[in-house]
């Protein structure tokens, strides 16, 4: 059974971040194969991992769009054709594979698409002990039903109060949409002091999380940011990446 874990959070929290330390994490523990999923289209998990995309889930929504109006490739369904489209778009690895969500493109309804994606990705990730999913900012790609079901959410926060509220608006949107998770966790990311800062306390208690830690703000990972982004270049004995032990004991 897939054990899948979803990041959540504001923009320029550390999301991606943390889905790329938990891939190398989950690697260093013989956990693997994994697959990454990027559904953040302004995200860069496939440099953080030390990859390239080249094609990515948009543009297969985009191709489906062109195929239901011209009918371009004959002698095949549509359904067949964009589960090829989709499988190509996976980047495979040694050790953990990626697909990027991407941007949709053109106009008109991509329902149809998004009810293939959702049956792929399932069949996908059930090949998989773990699949790490990277959100956009907010919560659309889960409420989309693109899973049904998230073993452990993970809330990234800065250390403020507006990115305490952040995650309380949220852990409320998440009730409302009736999304589906076994265990939350809230991350506080970036700190620059030992002590979580005040509030998380509280914070915790009101989304019933399951663990509220801090992550500190590395100089490490800060130098990599600013070169090629690969955050394998890491030692494995990273504070960041061995932070990432507690969360993965949720699992």
């Amino acid at each position: 059974m897939s054990r899948l874990i979803a990041i959540a959070g504001k923009g320029g929290v550390g999301k991606t971040t943390v889905a790329a330390l938990l891939v190398m994490r989950l690697l260093q523990r013989g956990c693997r194969p994994v697959l990454a999923v990027d559904a953040d289209p302004n995200s860069c998990l496939d440099a953080a991992l030390g990859i390239s995309v080249a094609k990515t889930v948009g543009g297969v929504r985009e191709d489906a769009r062109k195929f239901t109006q011209d009918g371009t490739v004959r002698g095949m369904d549509k359904k067949r054709f964009l589960e090829l489209r989709i499988a190509e778009s996976l980047v495979e690895s040694d050790d953990f594979d990626l697909i990027a969500m991407g941007r949709s493109e053109g106009p008109g309804c991509y329902c149809y698409a998004n009810n293939v994606l959702k049956a792929v990705l399932s069949a996908m990730a059930s090949k998989y002990p773990y699949v790490v999913l990277d959100n956009e900012a907010g919560l659309e790609n889960l409420s989309r039903r693109i899973v049904n079901k998230v073993s452990l959410l993970i809330m990234v926060t800065d250390p403020t109060i507006r990115g305490f509220e952040t995650v309380r608006r949220l852990h409320s949107l998440a009730g409302e949409m009736e999304i589906a998770y076994g265990r939350l966790a809230i991350v506080v990311n970036r700190l620059r002091r030992k002590e979580l800062p005040a509030g998380a306390e509280e914070l915790g208690k009101a989304t019933g999380a399951d663990i509220i830690m801090g992550l500190p703000a590395d100089e490490d990972i800060f130098n990599i940011s600013e070169q090629d982004g690969n955050l394998r270049h890491l030692s494995p004995q990273n504070p960041v990446l061995t932070g990432m032990d507690r969360i993965l004991e949720m699992v």
